[in-house]
């Protein structure tokens, strides 16, 4: 069970959440979605990897993560 935040610093608790940037998480999620990925619509919510997900799967996603972040840059 993972999530993503956007932020300047570490997230650990409701407060630092709170202020993360929920704008940029958008467009993460929305980029993942158009490469065929689909994750929790938003950060205040658990992603979860199953035993069904292939390595695959996996390193699929990753490159569409790294491909989605590298854009998230600019």
């Amino acid at each position: 069970m993972m999530t993503l935040f956007f932020a300047d610093a570490p997230v650990r608790d409701w407060p630092t959440a709170s202020r993360c940037d929920t704008e940029k998480f958008g467009k993460w999620f929305w980029g993942m979605l158009d490469r065929g990925v689909y994750l929790p619509c938003s950060q205040f919510e658990a992603l979860f990897v199953s035993a069904v997900h292939s390595e695959n799967d996996i390193d699929a996603t990753v490159a569409a993560g790294r491909e989605v972040l590298a854009g998230l840059a600019v």
